[in-house]
């Protein structure tokens, strides 16, 4: 190709070039000015429709106000016509009036002419009196205050005897329904806290698989028994009672741990003193969570909540212990039940007697480690546990040991007395009771110098009574305490029997 093609093709490229160039650009220039034509339009429709809602919204308003003119002229035409109305009952209202007070002026009129009439009257008929009055004291010949002062007597002395007869009337009207109240109050308890609850006893028997396991139990030369007595507290009793050892203590908690760690060492089979002393830590840890749930199962049974641990724990060890045959922690329960129902029909306080009932045998839990009556050991237990006073009062006066400051200790008294008397409860018959009372008061009267003898709180104490001509005062300290001695040689009794000596010396002297 020579230089003159090239050239001619370089030409031919530039204008095919600049063709395509001027026709994008006419192409991109119609597009363009569609484009914005349509948009114009576009804008002029919006701005047409804007000026449309512009006078719908104008008119709308115009409507508006012209509704709130017309209501406000409503509005205006109503309360005028109410302004009409209360104008008229005004005047009329005046016009009742005005008629009114025409009517008490001539009431006042009339009241005025007859009161002239009446101290005219008056002032006639205080003559006559006076001179019936002065006519009588003639006939009579007593003047008017001797004889007002005459029958003021004779009406003061029949006034006497009528306020009596009806003092006494109404003492014996309040009597009978005192009583009659209070049979009905404490029928609906027992009704309500009825039971088919028997008589329960803490086990002190353990069964043994034949009796060629008592010579294990026992152990060479003794160690084992001695190893369980001494760690237990519990005395071993293996006689000839056949495939069987009786378990003796005064501490039911500790019979209990004694009794359950001696089962489970005659099912191991394996006896000897270092086994003795791991399952007897066992029980007794086993004991001591079940004295825990106990207390707790109680309280909450019973809905009755912030008592210390110390006070549930002795609570569960009465689960333990037995009353004449009654479990003495279902007892506890069973008269705070009976508490707070008679408390809700006589009007007192629910709660406090409920805790009352719960805890007034408290003491028993820990009676053979303290001396004295299981009431008053109660209180000072409950007393020394933040317990309220009212509470410690009604534990500490159940059986007349302290005095009673509360409708509530009057209730526990009661319900301790329903709960160890309704049948069933406990295992002693009347019989038995009658003979248990004779024979303590046998014992006691059998001492020179004894005039007579009383046993009272169910055989818990025994009040003997003295003659002062034959027993001094340190005679009575003596005879006291051989009366206790004697007491516990020869009667089985549970718990403690408070032994108490009276001597009275009297001094008469007439003046003649």
């Amino acid at each position: 190709m020579g230089p003159g093609q090239a050239i001619l093709w370089i030409l031919a490229l530039i204008l095919v070039a600049g063709g395509a160039f001027a026709l994008g650009y006419f192409l991109r220039s119609r597009i363009i000015g569609k484009e914005t034509a349509r948009k114009e339009e576009e804008a002029a429709q919006r701005l047409a429709e804007a000026r449309t809602r512009a006078m719908e919204i104008e008119l709308e308003a115009r409507n508006k106000a012209l509704e709130m003119l017309q209501e406000a002229e409503a509005d205006n035409k109503r309360r005028l016509q109410e302004l009409n109305r209360q104008e008229s009952r005004l005047q009329q209202r005046r016009e009742n009036l005005d008629h009114r007070l025409d009517a008490l002026e001539l009431r006042e009129r009339k009241l005025e002419e007859r009161r002239r009439s009446l101290d005219k009257r008056q002032s006639e008929l205080d003559k006559a009196w006076e001179k019936h009055v002065a006519e009588l004291e003639r006939i009579a010949g007593l003047s008017q205050q001797e004889a007002k002062d005459l029958l003021l007597e004779q009406v003061e002395a029949e006034a006497r005897v009528d306020a009596a007869r009806i003092i006494r009337e109404s003492e014996a009207r309040a009597h009978e329904e005192a009583e009659r109240k209070a049979r009905e109050i404490i029928t609906m308890a027992i009704q309500r806290i009825a039971s088919d609850q028997v008589a329960e006893t803490t086990v002190s028997t353990v069964e043994l698989p034949g009796d060629e396991m008592k010579g294990r139990i026992i152990g060479r030369g003794g160690r084992n028994i001695r190893t369980i007595e001494n760690i237990t507290g519990v005395d071993l009793v293996i006689d000839d009672t056949p495939e069987a050892v009786i378990l003796s203590s005064f501490d039911p908690v500790r019979r209990e741990v004694a009794r359950i760690a001696l089962t489970r060492l005659i099912q191991d089979g394996r006896i000897h003193p270092a086994r003795i002393e791991k399952v007897v830590e066992k029980a007794q840890e086993e004991v001591e969570t079940a004295i825990r749930e106990k207390g707790e199962e109680a309280a909450y049974d019973l809905g009755i909540h912030g008592l210390r641990p110390e006070i549930i724990k002795l609570l569960g060890r009465l689960h333990y212990r037995t009353s004449y045959g009654q479990n003495v922690l279902q007892h506890s329960i069973e008269a705070a039940r009976l508490c707070a129902m008679m408390a809700a029909e006589l009007g007192g306080d629910v709660e406090l007697a409920k805790m009352a009932g719960l805890l007034h045998d408290i003491g028993k839990a820990v009676v053979h480690e303290v001396d004295g009556p299981h009431a008053v050991i109660g209180a000072e237990i409950a007393r020394r546990y933040a317990v309220p006073e009212l509470v410690v009062n009604a534990i500490g006066s159940h059986h007349a040991e302290m005095e009673q400051l509360s409708l509530e200790a009057v209730l526990v008294q009661a319900a301790d007395a329903i709960s160890g008397a309704r049948p069933g409860a406990r295992r002693e018959s009347l019989e038995n009771y009658i003979k248990r009372i004779k024979a303590l008061e046998q014992v006691a009267n059998s001492f020179e110098g004894v005039e007579t003898s009383y046993a009272i709180q169910a055989g818990r104490e025994i009040r003997i009574i003295v003659k002062p001509d034959e027993i001094d005062d340190l005679a009575s300290v003596r005879l006291s305490r051989d009366i206790a001695r004697k007491v516990e040689e020869s009667l089985q009794y549970p718990g403690q029997i408070k032994v108490t000596v009276i001597r009275e010396t009297r001094a008469t002297e007439y003046a003649k």
